[in-house]
């Protein structure tokens, strides 16, 4: 991230209190500010210390924007002299209202006014017309992040649903808002401005469609419009269904709003809307506006707009890591959380899932609806078209292609998955998986479009590269010393699991331990050969044990932990062991004898049967690769908060130690894994 000490210099710029002493007190009036522990939060993180009582002389009066709660401390204010700081909600909230009881991801602190009011300036419209707004590395982040919220369809509610389908395109949007809302009132707007704007929409586009976009509080019942059903008549209709701002305004032929966010979300996606109220980003260049701001004469592009209300003046929050952030880590926040949501919001039936799988499936699937467990495949169909959910199956159990294929991650967990250690990440898949070659995946397609990423998708991927490899991450993070090795060219073969069904399915001409180890030295008789047993064969697990490796070995690697292995090594031979992308992050060499996930891209040295399909087409970077694999494919899910979450979270856990173990009973069970491991695919 940039420019970040501009960022909060700029945004506290003459808010110290006398002396530098922090944090400062915020005295409040209003019991929102004690019963929201979030709002304290970030307010404390924010060098704010809410408390009651009178202020002193280098003290604040703190403020829920305009609410009807204000005006007790705005009096305060005045009688003792202190400063009034206006708090508000963030431009990207959360999924759902406050109202629904979910926390705010941001605040927006303001010591000058507040930013949907054009009566007087605020911090905002401050920076607006004073931060010189040049600087390439903030409009490349501010651009990088308008991209990103267009294609999440990320807005200050995100919990919109992108398969609900939008109006046929050609209308002229007309966006409503709550009624007693402070913005309509900031800009002296009542149902009669409203009314007016809707006259002004006909008007002006005759024989266009107007849409009337309701509020998402309305739709929720917590607050009413200004308009109503009974304006919606002849070429008028009232949308009210949780269609995504995105999807409504790329088929909006006109924008009109008086004062909503989606005005400036209007302007983002190209609109230069109709403005009938004084919002923040009324005045700029961007807008027709019906009530000018005299004051406002400076001329900005969206870049710049976006760049001073989203990134230097909104104080953020990680929930993950309890710290104030960046933007960049709230839209990763909300990419994992409305990602879940809208998958899971109609439920899962889950078929054939073991029992010890059981806990885990219900926190990654399960925070919208309880997960259903059937038995068999019958009866998940029976279940799930009862009730309209969605089928999941553990992969290789997968019977037809009604349901979703689900399985491990590729940053699973600290310990094995067949020790039945709960994973920390997740794939769902509703095109195949990603361990089968002989039909397209959805991982395959993401690899497929990954050539095409976004400067700022390129750098986040950049950036996680960097973090595994730093800290030696790796699928399973076990422990384990690396000895010395021989000298030479290293070349490390990492054995697998003989019955796996990326082996019989991905390695068709060859899948044995032993016959990798033997053609490896065959075609490497001066290299240094490194054989490392699968950690699930060494724990007597799975299937896969060589008996004599020291025939094609210079040396066997027990119990080593493989990150810091790959620093040691130059070179990988593997069947389609997750170990070869592991090393494609390090920049060693890999060569292929199956066709795993990352080959067939140009990225690998590859003699197995890859896909015909994989190898045309525009050639995606290591940086493409890991996007697709560890950044768009699986969900995450935090051990420390239970909520989903980006791959970053995932790492820093794996990294700090932060994460959950197999109890008691789950190690009891791998045990009697142990014993039928001959029928091990039955617990895949």
């Amino acid at each position: 991230m940039t420019r970040l000490p501009k960022t909060k210099n700029k945004k506290n710029e003459g808010q110290t209190c006398a002396g530098g002493d922090f944090p400062r007190r915020l005295h409040v009036y209003n019991a929102g500010f004690l019963r929201q522990p979030r709002l304290r939060r970030i307010l404390a993180l924010a060098g704010w210390r809410v408390t009651l009582g009178l202020p002193g002389p280098e003290a604040f009066v703190g403020v829920w924007g305009q609410s009807p709660y204000a005006a007790r401390g705005e009096a305060v204010a005045v009688r003792r002299g202190v400063p009034l700081v206006r708090i508000e909600d963030a431009f990207l909230r959360s999924l759902h209202p406050g109202r629904d009881g979910e926390p705010p991801l941001g605040l927006l602190i303001d010591r000058r006014g507040v930013h949907f009011d054009g009566r007087t300036p605020s911090d905002l419209e401050h920076l607006l017309a004073t931060e010189p707004l040049d600087d390439h590395a903030l409009l490349e982040r501010a651009r990088g992040a308008m991209a990103r919220m267009r294609v999440a369809q990320l807005s200050k509610y995100s919990a919109t649903d992108p398969a609900v389908p939008a109006p046929e395109p050609g209308y002229v949007l007309v966006v409503d808002q709550t009624l007693g809302d402070a913005s309509v009132r900031a800009s002296g707007a009542d149902r009669n401005r409203f009314l007016e704007m809707l006259y002004w929409a006909q008007e002006e586009h005759p024989g266009k469609r107007i849409l009337l976009r309701t509020h998402p509080e309305t739709r929720a019942g917590h607050r009413p419009g200004h308009f109503t059903a009974d304006d919606a008549q002849g070429r008028i209709t009232l949308c009210t269904d949780p269609v995504s701002p995105q999807a409504l305004l790329e088929g909006a032929v006109a924008v009109y709003t008086v004062s909503s966010q989606m005005g400036f979300e209007a302007i983002l996606a190209g609109h230069r809307p109709r403005v009938f109220g004084q919002p923040f980003y009324a005045g700029w260049g961007l807008t027709e506006d019906e009530m000018p701001v005299a004051r406002r004469q400076r001329r900005l592009t969206r870049a710049q707009l976006f760049a001073a209300a989203m990134i230097l003046y909104p104080t953020w929050y990680d929930p993950y890591r309890d710290r104030l952030c960046e933007l960049e880590d709230v839209l990763a926040t909300l990419e994992a959380q409305a990602r879940a949501w809208r998958e899971d919001r109609k439920g899962w039936v889950a078929e054939g899932m073991r029992l010890w799988k059981r806990k885990p499936l219900q926190g990654f699937f399960g925070r919208e609806k309880p997960v259903v467990f059937a038995a068999d495949p019958e009866a998940a169909r029976t279940q799930a078209k009862k009730d309209g959910r969605r089928r999941i199956v553990w992969a290789n159990r997968a019977k037809d292609d009604e349901a979703v294929r689900v399985e491990d991650g590729f940053l699973r967990s600290r310990g094995l998955g067949a020790s039945l250690v709960p994973p920390l990440s997740l794939v769902a898949d509703d095109l195949g998986i990603y361990y089968d070659p002989t039909r397209p995946s959805r991982l395959e397609r993401l690899i497929a479009e990954s050539h095409a990423l976004r400067p700022d998708q390129t750098l986040r991927a950049s950036r996680l590269i960097a973090r595994l490899v730093g800290g030696g991450l790796t699928k399973y993070n076990l422990a384990g010393a690396v000895p010395a090795l021989p000298e030479g060219h290293r070349i490390l073969v990492p054995g697998q699991v003989e019955d796996d069904a990326s082996i019989l399915l991905g390695s068709p001409r060859m899948q044995s331990n032993a016959a990798l180890l033997a053609r490896v030295r065959a075609d490497n008789p001066g290299a240094v050969v490194l054989w490392k047993p699968h950690p699930d064969v060494e724990a007597g697990l799975r299937p896969g044990k060589v008996e004599d490796p020291h025939l094609w070995a210079d040396a066997t690697l027990s119990g080593v932990a493989m990150g810091p292995l790959l620093e040691q090594v130059h070179e990988i031979w593997t069947m389609t062991s997750l170990t070869g992308f592991e090393a494609l992050l390090r920049g060693l060499s890999v060569t292929t004898l199956g066709a795993p996930f990352y080959a067939g891209w140009g990225l690998t040295r590859d003699l197995g049967p890859v896909p015909a399909r994989r190898l045309a087409g525009p050639r995606p970077t290591l940086e493409g690769l890991v996007h697709a694999t560890l950044i768009a494919y699986p969900r995450y899910r935090d051990p420390v908060t239970g909520l989903p979450c980006p791959v970053e979270v995932v790492a820093d856990r794996l990294e700090a130690g932060h994460i959950p173990r197999a109890g008691p009973l789950n190690r009891s069970l791998s045990k009697l894994q142990g014993l039928l491991a001959g029928h091990a695919h039955l617990w895949r």
